[in-house]
């Protein structure tokens, strides 16, 4: 699946894996998986059907004292009972708040199917093992308007490099069987300066 990452990372990030599933996620991103003490970044990764244990808790509590740079993803979101948002609004209060730049859309059958991207707007897709990228339609920019001036709100607030100085958390869906979500967890590491 890592073909389906339109923009990879940086060779040389060192990213420290959390949850299970992280060392698949850090090898399709084409990270070099690290301890926590010469990360470049954290990957939390949260089943949307199990949520955070508590040695993922005693994780981002170490990662918040250090200033890691660190992504909340949210996996097993195909059947879960809650959605991508009602998880990541959970982890945000199991671990710090979150920030959500991107929200799940879905197909008629329910299965995630498309992320926005609350900055531009944007519909994002896999389609073909290639990632798509439209403008929006008008009622889903009517859909998101709430959620679009919170997440604005927030970054804005934050102020500018809030991320890449592990101040800024974001959460951010991931879908294995489709590869959803791996471009825009990689958009997201493509900000950390290089490892030397």
């Amino acid at each position: 699946m890592s073909n389906l990452i339109s923009t990879p990372i940086a060779p040389k990030l060192r990213l420290l894996p959390v949850g299970p599933g992280s060392e698949e996620l850090v090898r399709l991103l084409g990270g070099q998986s690290s301890e926590i003490e010469a990360c470049d970044a954290a990957l939390f990764l949260i089943s949307a059907q199990h949520g955070a244990s508590s040695d993922d808790q005693k994780s981002w509590e170490l990662a918040r004292e250090l200033y890691v740079p660190s992504i909340v993803v949210i996996t097993d979101l195909v059947g879960a009972d809650l959605d991508f948002d009602d998880m990541s609004a959970i982890a945000g209060k199991q671990f710090d708040p979150l920030v959500t730049p991107f929200l799940v859309l879905h197909s008629d059958d329910g299965s995630p199917a498309a992320l926005i991207d609350l900055d531009t707007l944007q519909i994002r897709e896999i389609q073909t093992e290639n990632l798509i990228v439209r403008d929006s339609d008008s009622e889903h920019k009517v859909l998101v308007f709430e959620f679009r001036k919170e997440f604005l709100e927030a970054v804005e607030a934050a102020g500018d490099g809030a991320f890449e100085q592990g101040l800024l958390y974001p959460s951010l869906p991931y879908i294995p069987e489709t590869g959803l979500g791996l471009n825009e967890i990689a958009q997201y590491l493509n900000l950390l300066p290089m490892s030397s």
